[in-house]
């Protein structure tokens, strides 16, 4: 998975179609979700789109993520919080700002409010997955 800051760089030279062209592509990078994993209990809430959202705890810490949706610019958007969280410790992640680290993606501005609802509660849900690990 590409850093976030690398995909800030390319992100920041492309105009509105080409950052959803990114976003697209970032969504085809995630690594597959098996179908088992794609459950309630993994669904996060208030997405207009399905969005799945599955910790792997590493045996060092880290936090590790499965993730998918079922529509292509929101499963970019899931790619861009995970690129900011994947394989980090877990109690780096549960005291992480990871709004603020997606704040120069303006995605507010560039998505419409449908695609965006659901960001703040995958986040939440990343997080509190975190603290929970972190004991």
């Amino acid at each position: 998975m590409r850093s976030l800051s690398d995909i800030l760089d390319e992100y920041e030279f492309l105009d509105g179609d080409e950052r959803y062209r990114l976003l697209i592509e970032l969504g085809r990078e995630l690594e597959p979700m098996p179908a088992a994993l794609k459950t309630d209990a993994t669904l996060v809430r208030g997405c207009s789109a399905s969005v799945w959202v599955y910790p792997v705890p590493q045996a060092d810490g880290r936090l590790h993520f499965l993730a998918d949706s079922n529509a292509a610019i929101t499963k970019g958007i899931v790619a861009l919080v995970l690129a900011a969280v994947q394989d980090q410790p877990a109690r780096e992640v549960a005291g992480m700002d990871i709004a603020g680290a997606l704040e120069p993606f303006d995605l507010k501005n560039q998505l419409s409010s449908n695609r965006t609802q659901g960001v703040p509660n995958m986040i939440a849900l990343v997080k509190e997955t975190a603290a929970r690990i972190a004991g």
